[in-house]
């Protein structure tokens, strides 16, 4: 079985919800896959002191999240900035066609950036089935924690959306192709380009396969790449080299 994944890497402008909505819809809209993937924060830019730009779940944001994959059926994924009573939370949703949703806070707020200050991390680690594949979510600096990460038997691929600064290059390339290898699944990561007043992005999303070998590259331009995942070649991959079956086992606690 196959599935063909979409990575979106854009520009966005700081703080434009709705300017941000109406560029990244052609994008979705001629991605030709079954899954597009968006990077962190999407429609407003990577944003501390989140008041301003926060919206509840069924927000602007969500919404037009929603119509994209109804309309053009495909499942659309990506992280928002939302509101939840005093609370903000970095929210990944996966949003498919059928108007199911499903979403993850991100864990690992990045600290030395402030978002730990003015975010509230997550404590559930999510999977979502589609297509016959399952999907784990990630988001941004949860790359940096492989325990977390830990395949258990119970997804195929990760997804992870990301603002990553240009000065971290090198790191995010190498992670990527780590939490592949080590986790035996595929990795399709989306970070953003440009400029915002804290950072500049320099791109380099990517899909990279099971053995760490890579099978796109959006380099450091606004672009979309497709490639398909092939569960058949996973597979066969992990009877032949069962590096699985000696990974050691963690008791994860969260608080």
């Amino acid at each position: 079985m196959k599935i063909d994944v979409a990575i979106c890497q854009v520009d966005m402008e700081w703080e434009n919800t709705a300017r941000n909505l109406d560029r990244l819809e052609p994008f979705v809209a001629a991605a030709a896959a079954d899954v597009v993937v968006l990077p962190e924060m999407f429609a407003t830019g990577f944003k501390l002191r989140p008041a301003v730009v926060a919206e509840p779940a069924d927000g602007p944001v969500v919404t037009a999240m929603k119509r994209w994959a109804a309309t053009y059926d495909r499942a659309v994924v990506g992280s928002v900035v939302i509101a939840e009573g005093p609370q903000y939370r970095n929210r990944m949703f996966f949003v498919k066609p059928s108007g199911e949703v499903a979403w993850y806070d991100k864990r690992h707020l990045f600290r030395p950036g402030g978002e730990a200050r003015d975010y509230t991390p997550g404590d559930r680690r999510v999977v979502v089935e589609y297509k016959g594949f399952r999907f784990l979510l990630l988001i941004c600096y949860d790359l940096r924690f492989p325990v977390w990460s830990r395949n258990r038997g119970d997804y195929d691929a990760i997804l992870c959306s990301a603002s990553w600064a240009d000065d971290r290059r090198e790191v995010w390339r190498t992670l990527l192709r780590a939490r592949a290898i080590e986790n035996q699944c595929y990795m399709a990561a989306v970070n953003r380009v440009g400029t915002d007043p804290d950072a500049n992005y320099a791109g380099d999303s990517a899909i990279v396969d099971f053995a760490g070998r890579t099978l796109c590259d959006a380099g450091s331009e606004e672009r979309t790449m497709v490639a398909s995942l092939d569960s058949e070649a996973l597979a066969l991959y992990k009877e032949r080299f069962p590096a699985w079956m000696d990974a050691d086992r963690f008791t994860l606690h969260v608080e």
